[in-house]
């Protein structure tokens, strides 16, 4: 008899041109046969101002090791900033040398966000760094080391410029500027969440209604109270969660602590699984341990 596969709803944009979500929990090493589908929360939309003043800043090769420049690095904690900055760096595909940044130190937060960057059309590729640290509270030290080194020569530090959403974290910016440094916010994108985000989650829920369990793996805090409300798990009355029936069939796993903690504080649900690493990997291992027991 086969072995039923367990439902993975992944609430996220499906990356392309593959995603390792979908690759790892479609095919994973041992443990529970899953079955990955994702249900996207948030829409992405490039800001035009931002995006003219990054334009700007690459075409006056203004970020460069040379004394003198506006900026001597780059920082993302976002694919979606990496898909806004391939865009520009697209405008000008084909030009030599272009987009003039093999020289300077370009920090990232995790691995799918290092993929991209490793993607972008330069030759030679970014040199890419901090991919190892998977959050903001750890890039942000990483980075006083790492760059502190690369600009050893100097008293002052050049500025960095950091690509972010309209929602982000401020760690990063606080712990560079507290040690002197200075550090341009750019938004270059922002998010809103999708209109049919709801309801497709509840047709999927529905869909799965017959098996054993069912997951639901969220990424972010955007979207939580919509989530529960379509779980019915949300009272409207208070804007917390009801309590956990014994017998549920639906659990949750969160990327990392800042959703988790979301989910508790505002909520008042703590999810089944929080993953160790905010990695495909992290989440996969969180849900094998808790199927184990």
């Amino acid at each position: 008899m086969t072995q039923q596969k367990t439902p993975v709803l992944l609430l996220k944009t499906k990356s392309v041109p593959g995603d390792a979500y979908e690759e790892l929990f479609s095919s994973p090493p041992e443990g529970p046969k899953f079955e990955p589908e994702f249900v996207p929360v948030l829409e992405h939309q490039f800001d035009e101002n931002g995006m003219s003043k990054v334009r700007s800043v690459l075409q006056n090769r203004s970020i460069s090791t040379a004394e003198g420049s506006a900026y001597g690095g780059l920082i993302f904690t976002s694919q979606r900033a990496v898909e806004a900055f391939t865009r520009l760096v697209e405008e000008r595909r084909g030009e030599e040398g272009w987009p003039h940044l093999q020289d300077v130190p370009v920090y990232s937060v995790g691995p799918a966000t290092t993929r991209a960057l490793k993607a972008v059309p330069q030759v030679p590729q970014l040199q890419v760094f901090g991919e190892h640290t998977g959050i903001g509270d750890k890039l942000a030290p990483f980075i006083l080391e790492h760059y502190g080194n690369w600009y050893k020569d100097r008293e002052t530090k050049p500025p960095l410029l950091f690509l972010v959403g309209e929602k982000r974290r401020d760690i990063i910016p606080k712990v560079l500027t507290a040690a002197g440094w200075r550090v341009d916010e750019v938004v270059i994108y922002g998010t809103g969440e999708l209109k049919p985000f709801k309801e497709d989650l509840r047709r999927r829920l529905e869909d799965t209604a017959d098996r054993p369990t069912r997951w639901v793996v969220v990424f972010s805090p955007s979207g939580c109270d919509t989530m529960l409300s379509a779980m019915h798990l949300l009272d409207e009355s208070t804007g917390r969660a009801k309590p956990k029936r014994p017998d549920r069939n639906i659990l949750i796993a969160t990327i990392g602590p800042t959703t988790r903690d979301h989910l508790m504080h505002k909520f008042g649900y703590e999810p089944e699984v929080c993953a160790v690493q905010p990695t495909p990997e992290g989440v996969w291992q969180g849900i094998a341990r808790f199927c184990r027991g």
